[in-house]
């Protein structure tokens, strides 16, 4: 592709302000965003604080309606908050997002069908002043479409159309919005593929997903939100404890007596020979079972993340 912005543009490095002073990438200040209905007000973020180190990989998680995607908007300064703050960088969300630390890639809307992608590039490159459009389209996985329409791509090279996008300024922080949404397993697979040689580069990234899966394995940041309020924020082992107890599994010998003695038992299921407990130390179990009976083939299933997720938005969000 020729183009006249396609000028290398050195990385550049904004985790610390003039100052020295910005650890944070994002910083939310009980947070709340209230919309009129004829029902009367409608809370869908409902006093919200929460901190994104720089170089983290947050994970928003939350059922439809949560306020997942309002609060991604606060963030990106697509809409005010009723109330609170929000700071990107140590600056207000559109400042952050003039100055190109921000980037978004979206669920949907933004793209012409009637452009190619090369186009397309071309058009949003010149709102950013000298810019690469060959690499952001290379690192995105979007550089052997670039003279196919919109309209013509599918929804994975969409995406990765929008991901090339986003990454034109060279932001400090990608926000994703269900980024790998109608894609199919390989599609994401290679999206995540893609996005985890991003963040060696240090670059902060948050997104919001339906797909547990995506956010236990990428993520080392994770948020739920359930009705516009924060009901776990941590590590993905921090949430996993919330579901509570872990399972064991183990063959059991019957000389052994009854299993409902053993010690850190919460229940127990006996089928034959095969035992399944649940408990709230199951490193102590196995070494009791190992050391005080014959019961052998142990194995240790800890609480996935599903699980807790469930746990924490038991019910149907409103917001």
């Amino acid at each position: 592709m020729a183009s006249s912005w396609q000028k290398t543009v050195p990385r550049r490095r904004h985790l610390l302000d003039a100052k020295g002073m910005t650890t944070q990438a994002i910083t939310l200040r009980d947070l709340r965003k209230t919309f009129p209905t004829p029902e009367g007000p409608l809370h869908a973020v409902d006093g919200i604080s929460l901190s994104v180190r720089t170089g983290e990989v947050a994970a928003f998680l939350g059922r439809n309606g949560a306020g997942k995607t309002t609060t991604l908007d606060m963030v990106l300064g697509f809409t005010r908050p009723t109330s609170g703050t929000v700071e990107v960088f140590g600056m207000a969300p559109r400042e952050a997002v003039v100055h190109g630390r921000t980037g978004a890639v979206l669920q949907s809307g933004g793209l012409l069908d009637d452009l190619t992608v090369s186009q397309t590039m071309e058009m949003v490159a010149a709102l950013h002043g000298p810019v690469d459009i060959d690499d952001a389209l290379r690192r995105a996985g979007a550089d052997h479409i670039t003279t196919r329409k919109v309209g013509k791509c599918s929804g994975g090279e969409q995406q990765r159309l929008r991901f090339a996008l986003a990454l034109l300024p060279n932001p400090d922080l990608l926000i994703l919005d269900e980024p790998t949404a109608g894609m199919d397993v390989s599609a994401r697979r290679d999206f995540w593929d893609t996005m985890r040689a991003e963040t060696s580069r240090g670059r902060t990234v948050v997104f919001a997903t339906h797909y547990l899966d995506e956010a236990e394995e990428f993520a080392d940041h994770v948020i739920v939100i359930d009705r516009g309020t924060i009901v776990a924020d941590g590590t993905t082992d921090d949430i996993r404890g919330a579901a509570g107890a872990s399972t064991l599994s183990c063959r059991w010998n019957p000389s052994d007596g009854d299993p409902a003695g053993l010690p850190h038992l919460l229940s127990h299921t006996l089928n034959g020979n095969h035992l399944t407990c649940t408990s709230s130390d199951t490193d102590a179990l196995a070494r009791h079972l190992l050391t005080r009976t014959s019961a052998s083939q142990l194995a240790i299933s800890r609480a996935r993340l599903e699980d807790a997720f469930v746990d924490l938005t038991s019910g149907k969000a409103t917001s």
